[in-house]
Formats: C-alpha cells, sequence, structure tokens
C-alpha cells in the first residue's frame, strides 16, 4: 500500500471506531440511573453495617444530569473498547510477521481478563471493606448517658427487622440493623404507597453523608487505578521477552517487589493503612503469577506457537 492508501485505512479505522461509542453512550444514558445505583451499592452497604441511613447529598439541581452524563460516556468507551481495539489491530496486524502477532493474541485476553478480575476484586470485596473501615474511623462515641427502659406500655415507634408488605399513609417504624426511622406517605397515585426515610444521627456524633458526585469520582479513580494496576503480569511478561527480566532475577528480589508494590498500593489507596494492605496482598500474588506466568510462556515458545507443547532440552536451559 502507498502511503496515501495507509491514510485512507487509517480514516476508515478512526470512523469505524468512533461511530459504536457515541450511540452507545446514547443507549446507556437511558440505563444511567441504574449504572448509578450499582456504584452506590458498597457505599450503601458499607454506611448500613455502622447504623447510618444510605443516603447521598445532590447540592445542585443539574448534578445528577452531569453524573448521568459522564457515566453514560465512561460506559460506552469501556463496553466498545474491544471494538475500539480490534479495528485498531486490522490497522496494524497486516504490518506484523505471524510470530509477532502470536505475541498480541496472547497479551490482549490476558490484559482484558486480568483487568475485570480487579475490577470485580474491587467492587464486591475491596470497595465494601475499605468504605466500611473509612467509616468505622470517624465515628466518635456518644456523649449522651445510657438510659434505661422507660414503661413499654407508652406509645412507641415499632422495630422491624425489614419494611412491612403493605404501610400506610402516615405510618412510622425503625428499621432494625440500619436504625433509620422511616415514614409511609402516599405516592403518585391511590394505591401507591412511598417510604421516606428521616435522618437520624446520634447527640455528639459525626453525622456522614457523602456527597453523590464525589463519591462517583471517588469509586472510578479506583476503578481505573486497579485496572492499571492489575496489568502487572502483562508488563513483566514485556519485559521478560524482550531480555530485561528473567523467573529467576525476579524471584531472587522478592524483597525489592514487595517494597515496590507497597508504594504502589499506598499511591493507588485512600491513604489509610488499611485500604494499603487491601491492594497490596492481590499485587503481590499478581507478582508471583507473573514469574509462572514467565516461566509458561518465554519469549521463544510463544513465537514458535509451542506455549502447550514441550519443550526441547536446549530450550529448558535457555
Amino acid at each position: 500500500m502507498s502511503f496515501g492508501d495507509h491514510l485512507e485505512e487509517l480514516r476508515r479505522r478512526v470512523f469505524l471506531a468512533v461511530a459504536v461509542p457515541l450511540p452507545l453512550a446514547i443507549i446507556l444514558f437511558a440505563f444511567a440511573g441504574t449504572i448509578r445505583a450499582w456504584l452506590w451499592a458498597p457505599a450503601a452497604y458499607a454506611l448500613g453495617l455502622q447504623g447510618l441511613p444510605a443516603t447521598a447529598q445532590v447540592l445542585s439541581p443539574v448534578e445528577t444530569l452531569g453524573i448521568d452524563l459522564k457515566l453514560s460516556l465512561i460506559g460506552a468507551v469501556v463496553i466498545a473498547a474491544p471494538w475500539v481495539f480490534w479495528q485498531a489491530w486490522l490497522f496494524i496486524s497486516p504490518g506484523l510477521y505471524i510470530h509477532e502477532r502470536r505475541f498480541v493474541h496472547l497479551l490482549l485476553p490476558l490484559s482484558g481478563v486480568l483487568g475485570l478480575a480487579g475490577v470485580a476484586l474491587l467492587y464486591f470485596v475491596m470497595l465494601p471493606v475499605m468504605l466500611s473501615a473509612l467509616i468505622s474511623f470517624a465515628q466518635v462515641p456518644s456523649t449522651t448517658v445510657g438510659m434505661t427502659q422507660g414503661d413499654q406500655s407508652s406509645p412507641m415507634l415499632p422495630i422491624l427487622s425489614a419494611d412491612p408488605a403493605q404501610a400506610r399513609p402516615g405510618q412510622m417504624w425503625i428499621l432494625e440493623g440500619t436504625h433509620e426511622v422511616r415514614l409511609a406517605v402516599p405516592g403518585s397515585d391511590a394505591e401507591r404507597v412511598d417510604v421516606l426515610v428521616l435522618q437520624t444521627s446520634r447527640p455528639g456524633g459525626l453525622l456522614q453523608q457523602f456527597r453523590l458526585s464525589e463519591y462517583i469520582n471517588f469509586v472510578l479513580l479506583m476503578v481505573m487505578c486497579i485496572a492499571v494496576a492489575f496489568q502487572l503480569p502483562v508488563v513483566v511478561l514485556l519485559l521478560g521477552w524482550v531480555g530485561i527480566v528473567t523467573p529467576g532475577f525476579l524471584a531472587k528480589n522478592r524483597r525489592y517487589a514487595l517494597a515496590i508494590v507497597a508504594v504502589i498500593s499506598a499511591l493507588i489507596g485512600p491513604g489509610d493503612a488499611f485500604s494499603m494492605l487491601l491492594f497490596l496482598v492481590p499485587l503481590y500474588i499478581l507478582y508471583e503469577f507473573s514469574i509462572l506466568l514467565l516461566r509458561i510462556a518465554p519469549a521463544k515458545r510463544v513465537a514458535a506457537a509451542r506455549l502447550l507443547g514441550k519443550e526441547t532440552g536446549r530450550e529448558a536451559d535457555e
């Protein structure tokens, strides 16, 4: 192909790559509320564990709209990433040798799996535990003196383990576990009843309530950091393939690797020691996995497409 043909092919691939995320963002905007609720779920869980109401603040009329637009665009980019990479691969692959393509065939799926594993670990394990620890640090003892129970015959709100299946407008109750005071109010139609959560706090304590936009930005930053940090095996494989590191060198310098991983964990975490430990453990496990992966998939075996085959004596010595 001539230089002009290369430019025309590049323009075509860029157009195809951009053509998918834009309409996808418009479609995702209809589900932005669901995505927002999905991201808020770990914070609601952590607040509930501490007996705090799982509510967030919105300080601007357009704040929620801005969050939904941001989530739609980011979600479209993430979902369309395989398509974008595929278009880039179609443009680059004709200029690569067959053995060079085999390296990409291994790295791209590995990178995607590691990124998804990191995000899943963050959402289902690390984020709820991290938020619970951070919220508990801000808890202060109540300044009121404990009281004895009064006469049970006096009027009081019922304490329920769950919301009643059928509530009447004006009915109030206390939700056990979260200590939320809930009020049933008339809904939009005659047969509908909505439940409101009344804001409560302990005397002398701190009222912990997150601003929604700041919390969403915090979660997105953590997702980006963990997705990048989980690319450690990919980086180690590349360094091993070009001859900078070897499995023996990596195994011999585990103590230095642990120190570097600890620094990375401190940089990507919120700043407390507990969160740093949460990042440190999986990253060091990935380092050990990188050593194993480099032994299984050295450059010569990948280039020769003998990844699952048997090594010769000469290859084993090398």
